[in-house]
């Protein structure tokens, strides 16, 4: 499984690391972009810095970051407008979006880098219902092709903006975040599984599971959903129900691959149709 849980910088996690960045100050958001894109370029990637402003503003943003000015003057680091990108208001389309930055992660291995890593602020994107659901669809849709491929990013957002909520239902997609807003569980991309699944699932995160398997929407193989559960702590039933009726709406069997034994014992209780416990040591 990938590294799943807290973390207090956004460093060592990998040519696929994704990490949800909450902040309170535009200088924490920059100082941490910084690090990890330095840390990209310092491993062949190519990087791209995504926020507000101008390319001289931007440009201001990543200043005293090593090496970024002959980046910069190579293409090794590229500056995105987020102005003119996503004007006020952008709803994404989830698949169109990841396909953008998959055509871009195959283009720098093309053009000799080791992988694309991107840090971009994505607030203006959560601001509303309709764009925070279809943006954590995006999320899980782009995580599962890092699983799979050299696409590293960090996604910040602006507590102050759009408040602990929000951040935790965008959180919660992610197998890494930073450590100011716990989503209790993370359900992200696999290798080998249909989604990861990591934390706690109690009644404080019910809500937040139900939409989270709503927006990935992860799907069956040969009518299983297979789930790769070794990091999760703690399962209560009404979560486990939950996830039965997830994979029974799509008339498959949910194998949880778990190492939590409780997992075992609560299956058995319930007895429910769609939902296997596969213990892993």
């Amino acid at each position: 499984m990938r590294a799943a849980g807290p973390v207090d910088r956004p460093l060592g996690l990998g040519p696929q690391g994704h990490v949800c960045w909450a902040f309170d100050e535009h200088t924490e958001f920059r100082a941490r972009a910084r690090e990890f894109l330095a840390e990209g370029l310092s491993r062949g990637h190519q990087v791209w810095y995504v926020a507000a402003g101008d390319t001289a503003t931007l440009a201001g943003h990543l200043r005293g970051m090593e090496g970024v000015d002959e980046a910069l003057r190579t293409g090794a680091a590229r500056l995105v407008s987020a102005d003119g990108a996503y004007p006020v208001g952008t709803v994404v389309d989830p698949e169109t979006q990841a396909r953008g930055y998959a055509e871009a992660t195959e283009n720098a291995l093309a053009s000799g880098y080791t992988g694309l890593r991107v840090a971009a602020d994505c607030t203006p994107l959560v601001v509303t219902p309709e764009q925070l659901a279809a943006f954590a669809r995006y999320e899980h849709v782009m995580d599962q092709y890092m699983a799979l491929r050299p696409f590293s990013a960090m996604c910040a957002y602006d507590r102050r903006r759009v408040g602990n909520d929000v951040v935790a239902q965008v959180a919660c997609m992610h197998p890494a975040g930073n450590t100011s807003v716990d989503p209790g569980f993370r359900l992200f991309g696999s290798a080998r599984y249909a989604a990861g699944l990591a934390g706690e699932l109690d009644l404080a995160t019910g809500a937040r599971l139900a939409a989270a398997l709503e927006r990935a929407d992860p799907r069956p193989v040969g009518g299983h959903l297979m789930v790769d559960a070794s990091g999760l702590r703690f399962l209560d039933h009404k979560s486990l129900v939950r996830l039965d009726t997830f994979a029974r709406a799509r008339e498959a069997t949910l194998v949880l691959r778990t190492s939590w034994p409780g997992a075992t014992r609560l299956a058995g209780l319930l007895d429910l149709p769609s939902v296997r416990v596969e213990a892993i040591a």
